[in-house]
């Protein structure tokens, strides 16, 4: 009879490690394991811009070491998985689990990817611009549903914020670092004053990276991604990687602006 209490603890057991492994196989249909690995490899070769900007090419391996530290690949596979556990549970992770393990979402998960990969070429960014460019304004079906895309997911916007957050806190960074003298109002104003910048740059960048992106999908295949992302697992979806991603560039960009100034305030002793 002793089995019969046994039996109801052993399942509320065994529904976080449930629970645990549907997380992990979403985490492995959405490759964000993969997609962390390009940001990394973005985010290097953005470092090694600051050293030739700020540090004038002086950071040397120490500065490499904080920045390889920075940029960890499961610092922000971590972050992403808290946002994402977080915003989708039940029955709207299996949605997009079954959504994106194959067919139509595995498709676009590794196109995606791909041309994420791809666009941080200079030249394949420029082109991507420039195809939306010659687009912008027209009738054209595919930039309609490009566009439709977008905005269900208000994308321009959230990167926008994103973007301005990010500035802000690698300026907090510089500030605590000791690099430069400004109040939290001066960072703010300045952030402001990026605003309309960042907002064309980054519809350019978006548009055409999306573009880009998708245009192995023929019609069929793009608006079943659409149907999907517009779905309250798709919504949820978008807003999980949106949040998880601004927090893991929040957190980066403030510990980079603190390791640049660090690396500034010791070149000056």
């Amino acid at each position: 009879m002793r089995l019969l209490f046994v039996t109801p603890l052993l399942w509320l057991l065994a529904a976080p490690l449930w629970a645990d492994a549907r997380a992990q196989v979403m985490m492995d249909v959405l490759k964000i394991q993969e997609v962390a690995v390009i940001l990394q490899t973005e985010g290097l070769d953005y470092a090694q811009t600051l050293n030739e900007e700020m540090l004038n090419g002086q950071g040397g391996p120490g500065w490499q070491l904080q920045v390889d530290a920075i940029y960890s690949p499961q610092r922000m596979t971590e972050t992403l998985r808290g946002f994402l556990e977080a915003e989708l549970q039940d029955d709207m992770r299996e949605q997009t689990i079954d959504f994106f393990a194959s067919g139509v979402g595995a498709q676009v998960i590794t196109l995606e990817n791909a041309a994420r990969a791809a666009i941080s070429d200079q030249d394949i960014e420029n082109a991507a611009r420039t195809k939306f460019a010659a687009l912008e304004g027209s009738d054209d079906p595919r930039l309609a549903r490009i566009a439709a895309l977008i905005d269900s997911g208000d994308m321009i916007d959230r990167n926008v914020t994103a973007a301005m957050n990010s500035n802000y806190q690698f300026m907090r960074g510089l500030a605590d670092g000791g690099a430069v003298d400004m109040t939290e109002q001066e960072m703010l104003a300045e952030v402001g004053e990026q605003q309309d910048e960042i907002t064309e740059d980054t519809t350019g960048w978006l548009f055409g990276y999306l573009l880009l992106a998708y245009s192995p999908l023929d019609d069929a295949a793009l608006d079943d991604y659409i149907t999907f992302a517009q779905t309250k697992a798709g919504i949820a979806l978008n807003r999980a990687l949106f949040d998880g991603y601004g927090a893991a560039y929040a957190e980066i960009s403030y510990a980079l602006g603190r390791a640049v100034a660090l690396n500034m305030v010791a070149e000056e002793l």
